[in-house]
């Protein structure tokens, strides 16, 4: 994809503004990690691990003229506010411990020297993502035929990532391999990033894609036409439940009935072993905003309750695989993922 989701450059944070795709592409810089906490939260980039390098970064941002204990008690404070952003993505946690261990090893150095070593860490988590993502995508296209149709939910493409994607980086290893592969994409409501996003990134790499309705996608599954199902994760638990994009659990549901694989594409960094199972998974509760209005306007009464998780937990045992840059996991995932997390 020709835009880059999110990149360092002269010392601040570029990222493309997602919320106004497709009708425009606009990119936002940020100098400061308030405003990288305030994009993380606002969506104006999102995608568990696009937001774990954009909260690596927002580190980096917070921690430039700072040393010694003042850098201990400055990343404290940028800590509490980026991990605050989202809760259910996991790897904005991890990106964020990641770069604090980095800080307590280099304790020593001058103000200069300490924000060349974190810059440099953040910049190893994109590029570390990047990588990742395509070797999942190596991995995830082995499963798939010489000609393929692909039902999606969400945006686990490029625009979710350091720039190519999960559950589209298998679309794009498979293509370039040279197979044939289509995609239906749900428009993934409340806030549509399936028909914003994934119709978007495929129409801009002209990999066939086809929007459809959520409700709809259990007609397309009975039709059968889609040969797997392939989606992204927020976090995944030990013994293999997947939160991702809410829709995903119904999605996973209706596969099984119509014994159509559910895979999930899951970089390492997303899989949290220290969480036993999908109940002990925040999910995040959105604005009400997000559901009684579109572009706008009041589309419900005034008065009427809304409830918006931005998440659901799919059980371990409707899913297929778990794709991943070290391989693909199956049941038991609990020995699968802890094997292939031991491996890192």
């Amino acid at each position: 994809m020709a835009v880059k989701t999110i990149e360092w450059r002269a010392d601040r944070v570029r990222m493309i503004d997602q919320r106004l795709l497709p009708s425009r592409e606009v990119i936002r810089t940020y100098a400061d990690y308030r405003g990288v906490a305030e994009a993380i939260r606002t969506m104006v980039i999102r995608g568990a691990p696009a937001i774990g390098v954009a909260a690596a970064m927002g580190v980096a941002l917070g921690l430039k003229g700072y040393a010694g204990k003042r850098a201990q008690i400055r990343f404290a404070r940028v800590a509490a506010a980026l991990k605050a952003t989202r809760p259910t993505a996991v790897n904005l946690a991890w990106a964020v411990d990641r770069m604090g261990a980095v800080l307590e090893s280099n304790l020593a150095l001058d103000e200069a020297a300490l924000f060349r070593r974190i810059r440099g860490e953040a910049i190893a988590i994109y590029t570390g993502d990047l990588a990742a993502n395509r070797a999942l995508g190596r991995h995830g296209a082995e499963l798939l035929g010489a000609k393929a149709t692909i039902l999606t939910h969400c945006n686990a493409g490029a625009l979710a990532t350091a720039g190519y994607g999960t559950a589209l980086g298998v679309v794009r290893a498979a293509c370039e391999a040279g197979k044939a592969i289509s995609v239906f994409a749900d428009e993934t409501r409340p806030f549509l990033q399936g028909a914003r996003l994934t119709a978007w990134e495929l129409h801009k790499d002209h990999i066939p894609v086809t929007v459809i309705a959520d409700n709809m996608a259990g007609s397309v599954l009975r039709g059968g036409t889609i040969d797997c199902v392939i989606v992204g994760t927020d976090r995944t638990a030990a013994n293999g439940d997947v939160a991702n994009k809410i829709g995903t659990y119904p999605l996973a549901v209706m596969a099984r009935r119509h014994g159509v694989p559910f895979y999930v594409a899951a970089p390492l960094s997303s899989i949290d072993l220290e969480c036993p199972n999908g109940a002990a998974i925040p999910i995040e509760q959105r604005a009400a905003s997000e559901i009684n209005e579109f572009a706008g306007v009041r589309i419900t009464p005034k008065g009427v309750a809304v409830f918006n998780p931005a998440f659901d937990v799919t059980p371990a045992e409707l899913v297929s695989a778990i794709i991943t840059e070290r391989g693909v996991a199956r049941a038991p995932y609990r020995r699968s993922l802890a094997a292939l997390k031991r491996d890192r």
